[in-house]
This record gives C-alpha cells, sequence and structure tokens, in this order.
C-alpha cells in the first residue's frame, strides 16, 4: 500500500434523496394519545413499538436494496399489495409487545387479532371480540369485505409508489401518519355493491359516522400532520 486512499465519488442531489428515503423517522411516544381507549390490554406503549419494528423493518430491506442498486420495497410492490404488507406486520408484531392479544391462526380468519386464550389454538373463522386492522395512504373512506361490528384499527402511511418516479414524485421515506381505532357497528358501514358484469370484488366503505368515531380515538398523529 503506498498510503493513498481511494475515494468514493460524492453523491449527487438524486442520490442523497434516495438514501435518505431509505431511512424512515422512528414513531415516537410523545405523539400517542395517552387517552385513546384501546382493547384487549394493548397499550399505547406497544403499539409505538410495533410500529417501529416496520419502520426498522424498511430501513433494513430499503438500505440493503440500495446498496445493489435495487429500488426501495414500497416502490416494487402495487399500492394495494404494500398497504396489506404494513397492516399485516403490525398485526403480526404486535402480540409480541402485547400479551392480551394474538394474531388469528385461521387463515384469513375475522379479526386480525384475537383475545389471549379466547378460543381454541387462537383460532377462528368469525367472531366480533378482537381488533381488526386496515392500512392506508388513504384519510378516510377505508374499506372492509362486509359490513361488520367490530373494532377497528387503521394506520395511515405516507410513502413512494410505484409510478412516482415518471411522474417526477421525488423520493421520500415511508411514514407512519395516523393511527386511530374505535369500536364500530353494521350501522357505521356503507356497502359498495358493484355493476353488473363486474369481476370487482364487493366491498363495504366505512362511512362518515364510523369516521368520527375513529378520529375521536385517535392513538397516533404525526408531528406537524393537521388533525
Amino acid at each position: 500500500m503506498d498510503g493513498t486512499y481511494c475515494l468514493m465519488p460524492p453523491l449527487t442531489p438524486e442520490e442523497q434523496l434516495e438514501y435518505a428515503a431509505c431511512n424512515p423517522e422512528p414513531v415516537r411516544i410523545e405523539h400517542f394519545n395517552p387517552r385513546a381507549v384501546i382493547p384487549h390490554g394493548v397499550t399505547i406503549e406497544h403499539l409505538c413499538a410495533a410500529m417501529n419494528d416496520f419502520v426498522s423493518f424498511m430501513q433494513m430491506v430499503n438500505v440493503r436494496l440500495h446498496e445493489n442498486d435495487t429500488s426501495r420495497f414500497e416502490t416494487m410492490l402495487m399500492p394495494a399489495n404494500f398497504s396489506s404488507i404494513v397492516g399485516e406486520f403490525v398485526t403480526a408484531n404486535l402480540p409480541k409487545h402485547s400479551p392480551g392479544i394474538v394474531k388469528n391462526r385461521y387463515h384469513n380468519g375475522h379479526p386480525d387479532m384475537i383475545p389471549t386464550g379466547r378460543f381454541p389454538n387462537d383460532s377462528v373463522q368469525y367472531a366480533h371480540e378482537g381488533i381488526e386492522v386496515k392500512s392506508s395512504r388513504y384519510f378516510k373512506s377505508w374499506q372492509g369485505h362486509n359490513p361488520e361490528s367490530i373494532w377497528l384499527m387503521v394506520f395511515m402511511f405516507d410513502g413512494n409508489r410505484a409510478v412516482d418516479e415518471a411522474n417526477g414524485v421525488h423520493p421520500k421515506p415511508f411514514r407512519f401518519l395516523r393511527a386511530v381505532g374505535a369500536q364500530l357497528e353494521k350501522s357505521d358501514w356503507k356497502e359498495a355493491g358493484r355493476r353488473e358484469g363486474s369481476r370487482r370484488t364487493i366491498t363495504a366503505s366505512v362511512t362518515d359516522s364510523g369516521y368520527q368515531k375513529l378520529m375521536a380515538n385517535w392513538i397516533y398523529n404525526a408531528p406537524g400532520f393537521p388533525m
């Protein structure tokens, strides 16, 4: 060795933005609502930990993808698929922090999480006890498959989509914006239906009454994000 060093060329502004987008900011407990009412012994501390589990997952995956000059995880997937992954990840990880609840082991069982020990083998096809989880880039009109009475928890987030680069949208890190939860009744849903000949899955949307219940019991709100 002659004592010289091989210096890497400085990152371009575009490369700096892309690398910054690989490193989402963790959620912090001071931005959670200490008055939020959550069933089955779940606390805001439990939710903070589970949400940060996903933040850490995104950072780990995207930094490694960036090192391989590969697109970030959220930009590879269809938006609906990525939203589903956000919810599934929280559903799988929240029980690690909150012993009063478990992931429903029944394939496509409802709700997503159920009280620990309430059902044989922690598995049930359909029940009213538990917590159903939704995740979305949107801030209202969330959808489910059927109108139902259930405690619903919704995680709202921001992040790039696969089409963003082509549309001139700059890279941005994944970010949880808000989490809300409340007991909804069948009257808080409206069936969307479908046109004759359509192959679209029939869904139901949360109505204004359900939205007001959820917002009244907000759990997390990102700093600077308007309520």
